[in-house]
């Protein structure tokens, strides 16, 4: 590949995920989509089954989409579909939004979901494998951290129109989820784009690909800690909602914050998506690291500002999802560029797809936590989280590359 097809990948790449990690903002489940439930009457089970449908969904299919896709020499057109069918799922929930109420609006938008979810499955098993094919490996970090900041900036604007009510509210939500359905079909656009070289096609049955998968976790070391690492790091993405439980519990108007938050988070990402990604490039293990020990530590700050009345000031709440939103964004880069370029060209698709089915059914098992609360208080879940966080980050400085090793 030469220099200037790499620069315009890169190019590609920044702009394609731009659009859709600003659809993921304006989509977001534990949110937006939470909110839009409520609105329309749906029951809190509906709700509640949202964030584990959208990630457990995304994630658990890999196994099997990834033995498909390495038949496949290129490997774009698998992105491409799956940013497509997304565009569509996202539409039928605007549209399951704008039409419909009750129990009936909320299995059509938990349905909508579970497509998005599994489209997704394809896209993300797709993309780490294109993404180590088209763009060199000092380079992936930044690419992604940049898409990441343009697409907190256009969230960010979100926050603020939610924050000031310059529209009516369910009109502002309804006409995002219109616009994401619209950024993921021009992504798949875009990305249809890349100049993509074919790999080579592997003609393997699926009892001899689930052998080599089970072959590269029982052999692979550095797998094991990154799976482990990872799993123990997923507190970052399941805290947020027992946060805003917490504040709830301590008296905070949590639901007239909902502008704030959505700023305090978009503007987390912005300022911090391209500094992690260049970071990364340096070292995945010290992002990792100092991203652990930093959510775990804003986690235990939070436990300490409920016992002492912080939560009743406006500011407490969206400065802890500021600084957990900036850990939790060098978490998700790091992790993909880590497992990127732990594999090569030959087993990357398998070393993502055994990852994220493993986390996949580590984020199903995350409506234990809730049970936990329930049974307990939102107190002691977020002390398990935060032990999660802080072990998670003193341990990711044991990961090493290949080339390290």
């Amino acid at each position: 590949m030469s220099k200037d097809d790499e620069v315009q990948n890169r190019r590609i790449h920044v702009i394609a995920l731009a659009f859709t990690k600003t659809g993921d903002g304006l989509v977001d489940p534990k949110i937006i989509l939470a909110w839009l439930m409520t609105y329309v009457g749906a029951s809190a089970g509906l709700i509640g089954l949202l964030v584990p449908v959208r990630e457990a969904g995304a994630l658990l299919p890999q196994l099997f989409t990834a033995a498909k896709l390495r038949n496949f020499p290129i490997r774009k057109w698998w992105w491409v579909i799956g940013s497509l069918v997304q565009s569509m799922a996202v539409l039928m929930i605007a549209l399951s939004g704008l039409f419909l109420t009750g129990q009936v609006a909320g299995i059509a938008i938990v349905g909508a979901v579970t497509v998005f979810a599994l489209a997704r499955s394809i896209s993300s098993v797709s993309y780490k494998d294109v993404l180590g094919k088209t763009v060199i490996k000092n380079s992936r970090g930044v690419t992604t951290g940049t898409a990441a900041s343009i697409a907190a900036f256009g969230i960010l604007l979100f926050g603020f129109l939610l924050l000031f009510e310059v529209i009516d509210r369910l009109q502002l939500v309804l006409g995002a989820l219109f616009m994401a359905a619209l950024f993921w079909l021009s992504a798949g656009i875009v990305f249809s784009r890349l100049n993509e070289e074919p790999s080579r096609r592997t003609d393997s049955t699926q009892q001899s690909i689930w052998k080599t998968y089970i072959h590269h976790l029982i052999s692979d070391r550095e797998l094991q800690k990154f799976l482990l690492i990872r799993a123990l790091l997923t507190a970052t993405a399941v805290a947020p909602p027992f946060l805003l439980l917490l504040a709830g519990d301590t008296g905070s108007g949590v639901l007239s914050q909902l502008g704030a938050l959505v700023i305090a988070s978009s503007f987390a990402t912005f300022v911090s998506g391209r500094i992690w990604g260049q970071l990364a490039d340096y070292s995945t293990a010290v992002v990792l690291a100092g991203c652990g020990l930093l959510g775990g530590a804003f986690l235990s700050l939070g436990l300490v500002g409920a016992a002492i009345g912080w939560f009743e000031t406006v500011w407490f709440l969206p400065l802890l999802i500021f600084v957990f939103m900036v850990s939790y964004q060098g978490v998700r880069i790091a992790r993909t560029i880590h497992l990127v370029n732990l594999a090569n060209e030959d087993t990357r698709a398998a070393y993502t797809a055994i990852s994220n089915t493993i986390i996949g059914i580590v984020l199903l098992a995350t409506g234990l936590y809730g049970l936990l609360a329930e049974m307990t208080s939102v107190s002691v879940v977020l002390g398990v989280l935060s032990v999660m966080s802080l072990l998670g980050g003193l341990l990711a400085f044991r990961l090493r590359l290949p080339k390290e090793l």
